[in-house]
């Protein structure tokens, strides 16, 4: 996908960078059984009903495509890419041909439609947008929809142009390291497949506007010197002597927040 600067023709696009789309599919009728309504809870408990994470709400209606996160086998041909509005990611339309059945995937960055895909426990060819079991896969090999178990769905490296890298195997585990530079340690028989995310320039495009960012449910972030002392230790105008805090008052700069027995992760 090329990058697209909007022209300025106003304050609102002098600085927005979009992707061109034209590549995806507009319009599907097919598996519309799979497009159901979502809820947005705008950070809100769900018992309570009080805010329990700051800095959401006021989205726009969207409509949840369901995807295909399991391991089951499969052999598949791509029929198009999509637009997904709950995800940075574009996903797949999926035709298996054994199963005679259509389902939603991740997309896998280079892969266009007509290409064959699989999903397999046994050794695959290693191409991109296959999965396979991570004994399978060589060292050093990039994938992404990493699962932490054989029958545990997809938990690593979702998000648009993430991946993991497998840096070790042995006989009963791998270690690789994720997209936040930790090396965690999974099974062999957990599933990955080939390759990374798709959409891996989304990081490159600008919103433009505050306005954009109020549409996918962003609310602003205020700082807490701006606040009232009521509201915020930084409150009226001052930090009030001491380091930067939470509005609770835990150290947000330099002092770690995890215990030391919980920082061991191998």
């Amino acid at each position: 996908m090329q990058l697209k600067k909007i022209k300025p023709t106003s304050n609102g696009s002098r600085h927005q960078i979009n992707l061109q789309k034209n590549l995806l599919s507009k319009t599907n009728k097919l598996l519309k059984s799979s497009i159901v309504g979502s809820k947005f809870n705008a950070g809100r408990s769900s018992t309570t009903g009080r805010i329990t994470v700051w800095h959401k709400g006021g989205q726009v209606k969207r409509l949840y495509r369901v995807l295909n996160f399991s391991n089951q086998k499969y052999n598949s041909l791509v029929l198009s890419n999509m637009y997904d509005p709950n995800r940075r990611s574009f996903i797949s339309l999926n035709f298996d041909l054994e199963k005679l059945n259509f389902f939603r995937t991740l997309s896998t960055g280079f892969v266009y439609p007509g290409s064959l895909v699989s999903c397999s426990s046994e050794k695959v060819e290693l191409k991109l947008g296959n999965r396979t079991k991570l004994k399978n896969i060589p060292t050093g090999s990039i994938v992404h929809s990493l699962s932490c178990g054989e029958n545990t769905d997809v938990l690593f490296a979702r998000s648009a142009g993430t991946y993991c890298q497998l840096i070790q195997k042995d006989l009963h585990a791998c270690k690789v390291r994720l997209p936040s530079g930790l090396v965690f340690t999974v099974l062999n028989d957990s599933y990955a497949t080939l390759g990374l995310v798709s959409n891996p320039q989304h990081n490159l495009t600008c919103t433009g506007k505050a306005g954009r960012n109020r549409l996918k449910g962003v609310r602003p972030t205020v700082r807490g010197i701006a606040m009232n002392p009521v509201d915020h230790p930084h409150g009226g105008r001052t930090n009030g002597g001491r380091p930067s805090v939470t509005p609770w008052g835990i150290p947000t700069k330099g002092k770690p927040t995890v215990l030391k027995k919980n920082r061991n992760y191998d």
